[in-house]
């Protein structure tokens, strides 16, 4: 019997927050005195896969037939489903994402199990099986006893601090049986937009508001984001003005983001925009308005111009490098 943990791929590379989820498993697993064993979809290299040895996994299933090599919830929660009867797993974890959701209400559905999404600490087991999930966009958790015998957890970015060893994981092929009910509708093609970073999977966020002052002055700020290695968001003001792409918008109705540094600029801290990035681990709040409701909520806190402060920011982190 093992704790399974659904990974996601990106490139064929184990994305950062199925890291985190694999390191959150190998937790789950030593308190109930399991194994972590990993499910990866998709095109990736064995080298790659063997990079959740590093985060506490002892075994890698491996689904590739080629029908698979685009997101689908409904094949891959069959796919899932499959693996967990095989392993005789009765726990199941992922990371929360849009695919992570959807999967996980997928296959919880169908294996009849507890389902808890939002997770943001390890499992209390010492009498029962309690987890603790972020509730009112983060603004309070509640303490959840799953009963269920199988359960289902999606984990937050950041819920745990996961941590690499030189360990390696054994990679196994996995060949499930794909009915053609799992396809009726299918992705013919995937065009990225752009070759930006990830909002979801970024470390570190620059986002600018209507501070910014319109959509041909966001230079400093791109700038800023090109020294750190950051991605780039914006408000939901901003978005609706066409400033910058909606794909940027950061929000309670847009991408909401996790990153170990947000630095909000000119963001004034509408509640709709906290509620999307309250899960950050600092927030660094610029703004002239030094009564702007986004202090409370910041780690550390600049009152000034953007046009002034952002320069001198870059320049001095071109310098430390």
């Amino acid at each position: 019997m093992s704790v399974i943990i659904f990974v996601e791929l990106d490139n064929g590379s184990i994305k950062k927050s199925s890291l985190e989820a694999i390191y959150y498993g190998s937790k789950v697993a030593e308190s109930t005195q399991t194994t972590a064993t990993v499910l990866a979809i998709g095109s990736a290299e064995e080298s790659a896969l063997k990079e959740a040895g590093k985060f506490g996994a002892q075994k890698v299933l491996h689904a590739n037939d080629g029908k698979l090599s685009h997101e689908n919830s409904l094949a891959y929660a069959n796919v899932l489903a499959q693996a967990v009867e095989q392993e005789g797993s009765k726990i199941i974890i992922m990371a929360k994402s849009g695919l992570g959701d959807a999967v996980a209400a997928r296959v919880a559905a169908k294996l009849k199990a507890g389902i808890v999404s939002g997770v943001t600490e390890l499992p209390d087991t010492s009498s029962g099986f309690t987890v603790t999930r972020a509730i009112y966009t983060g603004k309070a958790f509640a303490s959840v006893e799953l009963n269920s015998d199988t359960k289902v957890l999606v984990v937050r970015k950041n819920a745990v601090e996961a941590v690499a060893t030189e360990a390696s994981a054994s990679v196994e092929v996995f060949a499930p049986t794909l009915q053609d009910s799992d396809f009726a509708a299918t992705v013919k093609n995937v065009e990225k937009a752009s070759s930006e970073l990830s909002l979801t999977d970024a470390d570190i966020i620059v986002s600018g508001g209507r501070g910014m002052k319109g959509p041909d002055h966001w230079d400093p700020l791109l700038e800023l984001a090109d020294a750190l290695g950051a991605a780039t968001g914006c408000s939901k003001p901003v978005s609706d003005l066409d400033w910058r792409p909606h794909h940027e918008h950061i929000g309670q109705t847009g991408i909401k983001v996790a990153p170990n540094l947000y630095i909000a600029c000119g963001i004034s801290g509408a509640i709709q925009h906290l509620a999307g990035v309250n899960g950050s681990k600092c927030i660094v709040v610029i703004n002239k308005d030094p009564e702007a409701p986004f202090f409370k909520a910041a780690d550390y806190g600049i009152v000034g111009d953007v046009f002034d402060v952002l320069p001198r920011l870059t320049k001095a982190v071109e310098a430390a490098k």
